[in-house]
């Protein structure tokens, strides 16, 4: 009986702090003062280390930029990088000349598709499904734009010199940061392929619901893995690109 009455009060007290909460997610509170004052916090800080503290380089910077700035307006915009450090976000944007200091311009998803960090310099995992969720229920088919970058695992190291985590970020390394080109993805003719795999490769049921338009867990999962490994190729390229620059 103790127990469920401990269970009841925290599920009332976690329901009575995200209504106390609500607020952070208007960007009309307080006149949008806390959000800008938030982003210009944070945002001089990346730039500080980024550009500042460390060396850092961009190639194909215009194209994000440009996406960031002047996309088609409903059309959502989706990056999707590798994850090599605590700090690759914020730290990412703070090179020179990005807006992100700028509240009317954080308007778009990023996400770190491997789902982990990993410093090694090594092939890129198996992504995990989640962006090719996203992209799939989009009521708009977003615009995924692949980054990758190399030296933010040297900024802050997971495996330091004193065997642990530094309290704060190393400086003088060398950042280097790849934007891509937006990746094109034929979703209709991705949908049927992953029909025609679904009726003949069966995979482990999970139980999931069929999608709006009627994808099944079979056809889901064969187009999930279609979409991330379209990604993950598009990164991994990326990479590989970057080590041949270091070279």
């Amino acid at each position: 009986m103790e127990e469920s009455l401990l269970e009841s009060k925290r599920e009332d007290e976690g329901r009575k702090s995200g209504r106390k909460m609500e607020w952070a997610g208007r960007e009309n509170h307080l006149g949008g003062i806390p959000r800008r004052i938030a982003l210009m916090a944070v945002g001089g800080l990346a730039k500080l280390i980024t550009s500042s503290r460390n060396s850092t380089s961009v190639h194909n910077a215009e194209t994000l930029l440009r996406l960031v700035r002047s996309r088609p307006p409903g059309v959502p915009l989706i990056t999707v990088a590798n994850h090599m450090s605590n700090l690759d976000d914020p730290l990412m944007w703070g090179f020179h000349g990005f807006p992100i200091t700028d509240p009317k311009l954080a308007r778009w998803l990023h996400i770190f598709p491997e789902g982990k960090i990993c410093q090694e310099d090594a092939p890129l995992r198996r992504l995990k499904w989640g962006t090719a969720s996203l992209i799939i229920r989009a009521t708009v088919t977003p615009i995924v734009l692949p980054i990758a970058h190399h030296g933010f695992e040297q900024v802050m190291s997971q495996t330091p010199p004193y065997g642990r985590r530094p309290l704060l970020p190393f400086c003088n390394k060398k950042i280097s940061i790849i934007v891509g080109e937006p990746i094109e993805l034929d979703l209709p003719k991705m949908r049927k392929m992953a029909i025609s795999l679904s009726h003949n490769v069966s995979l482990p049921s999970l139980g999931w619901p069929n999608t709006p338009d009627g994808l099944n867990e079979e056809a889901q999962k064969h187009l999930y893995s279609a979409i991330s490994e379209k990604i993950r190729t598009a990164m991994e390229s990326l990479r590989t690109f970057g080590n041949d620059e270091k070279v």
